[in-house]
């Protein structure tokens, strides 16, 4: 490193973004990323009622979403509310931006 030369260090964990990326792989994962994001509120409930799949695809979804820490799941009586992790989202925005 050369004096008075500005420089910057990224460390991330390789196998966690592996995770994030194949999460986010996932156009039916993007699409649920969004509304969640959009809604600006945890959703119970409601997720599969606006997108066109059976329920269980978007419950395949919501859990490698939840497997990443990108959505979190708390169970409300018999539905389960879905919340965005906005500090993981602006993270990997700071961190792919840095690429």
């Amino acid at each position: 490193i050369q004096k008075n030369k500005e420089f910057s260090l990224l460390f991330f964990d390789l196998d966690k973004f592996k995770l994030l990326n194949d999460t986010l792989g996932h156009p039916t994962r993007i699409k649920i990323v969004k509304y969640l994001r959009e809604m600006d509120r945890c959703i119970c409930g409601q997720i599969v009622e606006i997108f066109p799949y059976s329920q269980s695809t978007i419950s395949q979804h919501l859990k490698l979403l939840k497997e990443s820490g990108i959505v979190s799941g708390e169970v409300d009586g018999p539905k389960t509310c879905y919340c965005i992790n906005k500090e993981l989202l602006e993270r990997i925005k700071e961190n792919v931006s840095e690429l």
